[in-house]
């Protein structure tokens, strides 16, 4: 099997692996006492386990938790876009849409990474860059047709831009890939001055990705989501689904930052 589809699902593994629902469940599930045990120590153990099993979901499900893990990363690296530069190109990365619900229903299916794209159309509106590589390819063969990329890049000409200012990059099925076929599109058409789009939380990654494959750009975060305030209200405190799925989809993206380094995809921008 080809290295890019053995990390691919190796990532989508690590998916379900880095998450606290999953520890806690694990650890749950080890409390059940499937047969009496035998020994005292042995119930010590499976209380042990489900009371760690408890306290996981707990506690990354509290707002403050699951908001400071999303502000120390949204916050790991600054933006460097010049207002005063007009780009050559500027580089969506995928992540905006569901290829599926978008094939069953006809209508693009946006999540809420959105910004991203409203951001790069409003950088090629305004003239501050020439051209856009919107960089997504689809997760099956059977939805070549609904690529985030052919997607977004349709939605950003149905808002007004020429197409001809709009390029498509279809193979790239996560961040690394992202960057390197973004690279080869950029050094064929001669684009020098790049500003790349992400989400704030998945910048850090994405620059490390780019500086990995020797590609010099500028960044512009969006997306942001988690605040500042060091003292939350009492209400904050308590335990939400939401706040528990927050802090997963932040622990996955840490985790595959320090992943991607191991591998070598990802290199630290000094």
């Amino acid at each position: 099997m080809h290295e890019s589809h053995v990390f691919f699902l190796l990532s989508k593994l690590l998916d379900v692996l880095l998450s606290p629902y999953t520890w806690g469940l694990a650890l749950l599930v080890l409390a059940v006492p499937w047969r009496r045990p035998r020994r005292r120590s042995a119930w010590r153990r499976k209380r042990l386990a489900g009371l760690l099993g408890f306290s996981l979901l707990v506690v990354f499900a509290f707002e403050p938790v699951s908001n400071g893990l999303l502000y120390r990363l949204e916050h790991a690296t600054t933006s460097t876009y010049r207002p005063d530069v007009t780009y050559d190109v500027v580089i969506l990365l995928g992540g905006v849409g569901d290829e599926r619900v978008t094939a069953e229903t006809g209508q693009p299916s946006y999540n809420d990474n959105v910004e991203r794209l409203v951001a790069t159309h409003r950088l090629l509106a305004d003239g501050h860059a020439r051209f856009a590589i919107v960089s997504g390819g689809p997760e099956a063969a059977e939805l070549a047709e609904y690529s985030e990329a052919r997607v977004l890049g349709r939605q950003i000409v149905d808002w007004g831009v020429e197409p001809a200012r709009v390029i498509l990059e279809e193979k790239a099925r996560n961040t690394r890939e992202n960057a390197v076929y973004s690279q080869r599109i950029a050094e064929e058409r001669g684009f020098e001055k790049v500003l790349v789009v992400t989400s704030a939380f998945h910048m850090r990654r994405s620059i490390e990705c780019f500086e990995a494959v020797g590609m010099k750009v500028d960044t512009l975060a969006v997306d942001f989501r988690a605040h500042g305030d060091k003292a939350p209200g009492a209400r904050s405190w308590l335990p939400r689904a939401g706040y528990l799925g927050d802090s997963t989809r932040t622990l996955r993206e840490m985790a595959g930052l320090y992943i991607y380094r191991l591998q070598g995809y990802a290199k630290p921008v000094r």
